[in-house]
């Protein structure tokens, strides 16, 4: 799942120079890459994934993305079937 960064609580965006790599999953990273003598210096840019609670990306990804557009969706199609159906006419 991909997070956006601006999908994020401004509370769990801390400066950058706080962001450390100890601790998160990119730690293991960090150690293969220091192992064959490389290091990414980007690296850190990436923790920030790892540091938002698990219930705000599930639950806000669920009931937002495409919540708006299905519902337009959802009302032109009712709007277009109530129009397209005519009441029954009675021939006598």
């Amino acid at each position: 799942m991909v997070v956006q960064w601006e999908d994020i609580p401004k509370k769990y965006k801390p400066h950058w120079s706080q962001w450390k790599v100890e601790g998160t999953e990119l730690e293991d990273v960090q150690q293969r890459l220091a192992a064959k003598g490389l290091k990414d210096p980007w690296l850190r840019n990436e923790v920030w994934q790892y540091k938002i609670p698990d219930r705000f990306t599930k639950i806000s990804k669920t009931f937002s993305r495409g919540m708006f557009s299905g519902f337009v969706l959802f009302a032109g199609i009712l709007v277009f079937e109530k129009m397209r159906s005519s009441p029954p006419s009675d021939h006598h």
